[in-house]
């Protein structure tokens, strides 16, 4: 039987993969399976399940999923890697608590430099209620730790619909699944494990290039605001996930420059017109919990996008 199925996506990441590659057998069992999925690289990454058209982290993901055996299921990225031995200790984490997903602590990576990055709930080996950890609205909370090979999941969340990822998505997309995962599973835990190691600053990362794709987080928070007002609790969850919609809006603005003009252009409508559809009584509420810069910031959009009506 297989234990744990790891997947592991790459795009043009041929410089990387083979310290991936190498950390993987660092870390293999006989119970585990390592799942690697091409999502059509153009570099020279060797071919393995391969896509034929590049769809996207959440695609790769998706077809990873669709293809693992394992009990328990985990992520890593094709330009990370991981301390010898980890997965099996964060395997026998999850085991000794029962619980249906575990989050983990990394270390992120930008050159020689290196930063502990932790996950922000301070209970720690204990059993919580995921939907408990989405709150407060204005602190850093669980789903906003949204990374998901900083854990491991037990099978039952795929059985129940929990584990894909939205179709697509080329950016953002860990953002949907993670507030999914804590509005909707059971159990979970946080472990103080560090053994993934989280490479900043890679080219082919959407994070470093200023087009299009980059605008797909407006729609990965779309789907956030979208099925948190369906949760029977949105009265208590929706004003954690406008403001996280409107500090990500914000940050995005505020680095607007590094967009093709017709991006930025079409950045600031499409966060005009987002902030148009979040409940108004929330978003006010919201802008007027933020500090003076990222508060103002939005204002200004929304003013030009009401001018712009108006002249129309």
């Amino acid at each position: 039987m297989v234990k744990l199925s790891v997947i592991v996506p790459f795009f043009n990441v041929q410089t990387y993969a083979p310290d991936t590659l190498r950390s993987l057998r660092a870390n293999a069992r006989a119970d585990f399976e390592f799942i690697l999925v091409d999502d059509c690289s153009s570099d020279g990454t060797p071919e393995l399940l391969r896509h034929e058209k590049n769809g996207g982290l959440a695609t790769a993901r998706n077809t990873g999923l669709d293809a693992a055996r394992g009990e328990y299921l985990t992520f890593l990225d094709g330009d990370d890697w991981l301390a010898p031995g980890y997965f099996s200790q964060l395997l026998a984490f999850i085991e000794g608590l029962g619980v249906d997903f575990v989050r983990a602590d990394h270390v992120q990576c930008s050159g020689r430099a290196r930063s502990v990055h932790r996950v922000p709930h301070g209970r720690r080996g204990v059993v919580l209620d995921p939907r408990d950890a989405i709150l407060p609205a204005d602190r850093s909370t669980s789903v906003d730790y949204a990374y998901a090979w900083a854990g491991m999941y037990h099978r039952r969340l795929l059985d129940d619909g929990l584990l894909h990822f939205q179709h697509g998505l080329r950016t953002a997309e860990d953002r949907p699944w993670i507030w999914r995962l804590h509005r909707e599973a059971r159990t979970f835990a946080v472990a103080g494990l560090l053994g993934v190691f989280y490479r900043r600053g890679v080219a082919s990362s959407l994070t470093q290039i200023g087009d299009v794709r980059q605008l797909d987080f407006i729609h990965a928070f779309d789907r956030v605001i979208e099925e948190t007002a369906r949760d029977a609790d949105a009265d208590r969850l929706l004003p954690k996930a406008v403001r996280t919609y409107c500090a990500i809006i914000s940050h995005q603005l505020g680095t607007i420059e590094r967009f093709e003009p017709a991006v930025a252009r079409t950045l600031r409508s499409m966060s005009a017109a987002a902030m148009k559809r979040m409940p108004q009584d929330i978003l006010k509420d919201a802008l007027n919990s933020m500090d003076y810069e990222r508060a103002a910031r939005l204002r200004r959009v929304r003013r030009r996008a009401a001018v712009s009506e108006v002249s129309a």
